[in-house]
């Protein structure tokens, strides 16, 4: 079972730098330079608040999982 968290760990990791990547430059990049306000507003919310959040907190989570903190034998 620890085998299984490290991977998952792994697969967190890759999906937060996917998440990242996808949100900086579908969501984030091209609404700051679209030109209208309500984008503008929605991208600095994006990059700023809900990127490092979101990738932030899967990253973290995976590096848990695979550094064993989620493991059974610690007490």
């Amino acid at each position: 079972m620890n085998r299984l968290k490290k991977i998952l760990g792994i697969l967190w990791i890759l999906i937060a730098l996917v998440v990242g990547y996808f949100g900086i430059t579908v969501m984030g990049i091209p609404k700051i330079t679209s030109g209208k306000q309500e984008d503008l507003v929605f991208g600095i919310i994006i990059l700023f608040i809900l990127m490092p959040i979101i990738s932030g907190g899967l990253a973290i989570f995976g590096y848990y999982a695979l550094t064993g903190e989620y493991s059974d034998d610690k007490v």
